[in-house]
């Protein structure tokens, strides 16, 4: 008989399920002519003698977790993966051993369902175990984002909140993927077949549909709607640090805040709870004379518990507006990580850093926390962290190496850590061509679209708050311009990819990180071949903050380089002119001035200034954006504090989704 789920393996598979160096390694001993011979049973299952006496089998029925070799290596071995490909080739050919009921190898199937398995087939694979403990979340409900098989991406897949799970060969659940622990992976396969079966049932046909399953039997909207009535007292909350403003709201509110995020928290509205916490440090922050302060992001915090509470209350997805009810760590199994950088941060008192590990099997970059607390007198740069060990290694190491671990956890968040005392579980070794090897997802060589993904996304202000959301590896084929603003201590360089499609690599000057711009002026003149970091809209394309460059020479981490940012840099190109971002970062501006000082404590030239730029925004086609503005230039100033918050609400949630969208 035909091994058809053999056949539907493909070497991306393959390399799920075992690494992509196994594969390669077996696929040159296959061309070298160190292939097995093939015998298959009647049953289906393949065995392979290889010239050297060592035999290698694939029991029919089964996965390849289930195959057995000789030879002496633990766990999948490339005498495995070798007979995989040697038993394709054969049957490509027509010279496989069973070659006279064998069938050409399977397309693609792209019409397939993981929701078409039942429970029995279900139970009879991963035991009824597995499905008792995912009854368990089902009833309390879960979040899921579903892949259904296109062309371009044949492999159904679901993003579960803590984990990945990927149905690698149609219909066969021996061949599942996930970077969930062995402990928990079959109860997070149920889970993600089930949402496949939830999606069906719905008539969600789209090929990528977010969705919560299960709970206590009301409809996901009835969820978010009862949800919202308990965010009804945090709005309030915020309205009054609104009214009162960063300048006058006293420390009362700032622990009221802390207390209401913290309730949020309780009730599993992790969103909104983290928006509100970190308002809470805001003021804390300005109160403190912290330069952790920002006016701008300050403004967004309030605008985003706004936007929550709106879109829940008119039946928005509660897992993505409000949050998850699912525990807040999963452990993995052992998995295999790409560095994609680091991004240097912090106050004058502690200071972080971010590295930003990118996971090729499902799609998703993860992100490693680390602080230090800055002693009197230090500077501490990115420079001076790049030496501090983390995993055995050097930061600067880590940041761009490949990390294979035992021992990790991932957070709903997209945070991963390493459990302490663990560490010789966990393996750091050079980048190599590890970008290359990233999924589509993660791996950009058309900007146009990039730039077509990023517009179907929900404004971030009520997308899940999950860490790295938009970091890629952008592949680059020609560097165009590079330029400084002094002004804005900002080097930019427009890039191009191969199709000539262009992006701007922006980044900033940063006080714990002076080094970085010089180090990425000099990568981006040295042959680069791609960049990582954070990509957005902006200014009618797209922008990419960097965080590590990898150029003829290898990887470039900006951040931690060493340097005073005294070097010379050259001045930009003249800028076109950009009116309608100007009108819009204006009423940004001014909007988060209000929120700054306080609604009831603005001054008349203030609201002037408010009128001014929302007829600004008429003016240059943004009709309803100005008519916001004019509003709240209407409501300011009068006897209803309500109204006055809810007009600034309105106005600043309706230039944040225009910035973030042209």
């Amino acid at each position: 008989m035909t091994r058809a789920d053999l056949l539907a393996l493909t070497p991306d598979a393959l390399a799920a399920l075992a690494n992509r160096g196994l594969v390669k390694r077996a696929a040159k001993d296959l061309d070298a002519g160190d292939g097995p011979e093939i015998t298959v049973a009647p049953d289906g299952g393949v065995e392979g003698r290889y010239p050297g006496g060592v035999t290698a089998a694939l029991p029919a029925g089964a996965g390849l977790e289930a195959a057995t070799c000789t030879c002496a290596a633990t766990g999948t071995c490339r005498h495995q993966i070798c007979l995989v490909l040697a038993y394709q080739r054969d049957a490509a050919t027509g010279t496989a051993p069973d070659a006279d009921a064998a069938e050409p190898a399977p397309a693609e199937v792209t019409d397939w369902s993981p929701g078409s398995l039942d429970d029995d087939a279900l139970a009879a694979v991963l035991g009824r175990r597995a499905l008792t403990a995912a009854r368990r979340t089902h009833r309390a409900g879960y979040s899921a984002a579903i892949h259904r098989p296109t062309p371009d991406d044949p492999v159904a897949r679901v993003e579960l909140q803590t984990c990945t799970v990927r149905f690698l060969v149609p219909g066969e659940l021996g061949y599942v993927h996930t970077d969930a622990v062995a402990s928990v992976r079959g109860e997070m396969t149920v889970l993600a077949a089930w949402a496949f079966r939830a999606a069906d049932e719905r008539g969600l046909t789209g090929s990528d549909v977010r969705l919560d399953v299960g709970g206590d039997g009301t409809s996901g909207q009835e969820k978010a709607g009862n949800a919202s009535g308990g965010l009804a007292a945090a709005v309030r909350l915020v309205d009054q640090v609104l009214l009162e403003g960063a300048v006058h709201a006293g420390p009362v509110l700032a622990t009221a805040l802390r207390r209401t995020a913290a309730e949020l928290a309780a009730r599993n509205l992790h969103w909104p709870a983290g928006a509100v916490d970190d308002l809470a440090g805001q003021l804390a922050a300005y109160h403190d004379r912290d330069a952790a302060h920002d006016p701008a992001r300050f403004a967004a915090l309030i605008a985003e518990v706004h936007a929550r509470h709106r879109a829940s209350a008119a039946g928005g997805t509660r897992s993505q507006v409000l949050g998850t009810d699912e525990s807040a760590e999963t452990p993995l199994r052992r998995v295999r990580l790409a560095a994609l950088g680091c991004r240097v941060g912090g106050t004058d008192l502690v200071r972080t850093a971010d590295v930003f590990l990118a996971h090729a099997g499902t799609g998703v970059v993860l992100v490693l926390k680390r602080r230090w607390n800055v002693p009197d007198g230090e500077a501490l740069t990115g420079a001076d962290l790049a030496g501090r060990r983390i995993l055995g290694s050097p930061l600067r190491a880590l940041a761009a190496a490949n990390v294979v671990s035992e021992s990790a956890s991932r957070s709903a968040g997209r945070v991963v850590r390493v459990a302490a005392g663990r560490i010789a579980k966990t393996t750091v070794t050079p980048l190599g061509n590890a970008w290359e090897g990233l999924p589509a997802g993660l791996l950009v060589r058309d900007l146009k679209r990039e730039e077509r993904a990023l517009d179907v996304l929900p404004p971030r202000l009520i997308r899940p708050r999950v860490e790295a959301e938009l970091v890629r590896a952008v592949e680059i084929a020609e560097v165009r311009d590079v330029g400084y603003h002094p002004g804005a201590q900002r080097l930019e360089a427009l890039v191009a990819d191969a199709s000539g499609a262009t992006a701007v690599v922006s980044a900033e000057h940063g006080a714990y990180r002076p080094g970085a711009l010089d180090a990425l002026a000099a990568a981006l003149a040295d042959a680069p071949r791609m960049v990582a970091g954070a990509v957005r809209r902006d200014r009618g394309g797209l922008v990419i903050d960097p965080f590590a460059v990898l150029t003829a020479s290898g990887p470039v981490v900006p951040d931690l380089a060493p340097g005073d940012g005294a070097a010379v840099l050259d001045g930009p190109s003249a800028a076109a002119p950009d009116p309608l971002g100007d009108a819009v970062r204006a009423g940004l501006d001014v909007c988060a001035e209000a929120a700054h000082r306080g609604l009831l404590h603005a001054a008349p030239g203030l609201r002037d200034r408010i009128a001014r730029t929302g007829e600004d925004l008429a003016r240059i086609g943004l009709r309803a954006a100005g008519a916001t503005l004019a509003d709240l230039a209407g409501t300011v100033g009068s006897d209803d504090p309500d109204r006055i918050a809810e007009a600034w609400a309105t106005a600043h949630i309706r230039l944040l989704a225009t910035a973030e969208l042209r």
